[in-house]
């Protein structure tokens, strides 16, 4: 569906908004932001997940400024869209935060989005980015899995608030013409994860694990498969996402590779030399995992031109070299952190 005006966005010398811009992807897009020669850069973040540190690169060029505050604030909103030329929407909480706090989950994901597209159609702003998730799936029936398969398998707040999110979006392009594109992530790792949060997932614990002498402890057999894609790939497909002369659309962001829980591990205990270790099998976990992903990926190379770049082995070897730098200041005695794998 086209848009009354122009949907690419050029980002040489243009504003952008990032939310959640503090944290693992984010902060990977404020990078990408300041080397194509984008004019201003600013990032609204709680801090909660996301980390001052994250964007110490970014905020050396001078044309980054990190706002602490909250999607929840409308006022705030207001007053950082305007002027805006581009918004990369990333402020979430975790798929686990969301069982534990499902009115929290509600307030951030489908109240706090609201906010930001409402402020981004009132300040004019020429495009949203906006991030999705697999999790819209649920546990999908065709594969690899298109953009069109159709999102009934899902049984989460965050999938479902995620699918509302796609959405709103829609109809705001709809009825107002607001330019977007929603990306679903698949199973995203890389540096700057947040490693010392309460909601720590598999890849963490294992490094962890690994690094204490023990094997990586598997819930379940280690069939379950995902779909691996780098913070710097899904950084990436952002920008191109920002750029490409599309609107009204949502794409798969993945790797389209399948990779299994047993083989991740055995692949991350090789790239940290501890292939002696073995594996350590627990009883799955009562709420059953997706027991299958794997993203079709032909729709965003062919109209974002985005394809991942970055293999498993390399970008589990970048993960361990950052992970491993981060615990030398723990060691020190200073404060830590924690996060990991998610779709």
């Amino acid at each position: 569906m086209d848009s009354t005006q122009a949907a690419a966005v050029p980002l040489a010398g243009s504003r952008c908004l990032v939310t959640g811009g503090a944290g693992t992807i984010g902060s990977s897009i404020c990078d990408r932001l300041v080397a194509a020669g984008a004019a201003e850069i600013v990032v609204v973040d709680n801090l909660v997940r996301g980390r001052r540190a994250n964007l110490e690169h970014a905020l050396a060029s001078g044309r980054v400024r990190l706002v602490e505050g909250d999607i929840r604030d409308r006022a705030l909103l207001a007053e950082l869209t305007t002027g805006v030329d581009v918004v990369f929407h990333l402020a979430a909480i975790r798929i686990t935060q969301c069982v534990a706090e499902p009115r929290l989950a509600l307030d951030v994901l489908v109240d706090g989005t609201y906010n930001v597209v409402e402020a981004a159609l009132a300040a004019g702003v020429g495009k949203v980015v906006a991030s999705s998730s697999a999790s819209v799936y649920g546990a999908a029936v065709a594969f690899p899995t298109r953009e069109d398969h159709h999102p009934y398998g899902n049984d989460t707040l965050y999938g479902a608030a995620k699918l509302f999110n796609e959405g709103l979006l829609r109809s705001f392009q709809a009825m107002h013409g607001l330019n977007y594109v929603a990306l679903r992530y698949f199973n995203v790792y890389g540096p700057r994860m947040d490693i010392h949060g309460v909601y720590t997932e598999v890849l963490v614990r294992w490094m962890e694990r690994i690094a204490a002498g023990r094997p990586p402890l598997i819930l379940g057999d280690g069939s379950q498969t995902m779909d691996f894609v780098f913070t710097e790939d899904i950084a990436r497909a952002n920008l191109l996402a920002a750029e490409a002369d599309v609107t009204d659309e949502v794409f798969n962001v993945a790797s389209g590779t399948e990779t299994s829980l047993r083989d991740l591990a055995e692949s991350l205990q090789a790239v940290m030399g501890r292939t002696d270790l073995g594996l350590e099998f627990g009883p799955a976990r009562a709420a059953s995992p997706v027991p299958r992903r794997l993203a079709d990926t032909a729709a965003a190379a062919a109209r974002l031109g985005f394809k991942a770049e970055v293999g498993l082995t390399e970008g589990l070897g970048r993960l361990v070299q950052w992970w491993q730098a981060e615990q030398r200041p723990v060691r020190d005695g200073q404060s830590g952190g924690e996060s990991g794998v998610s779709s």
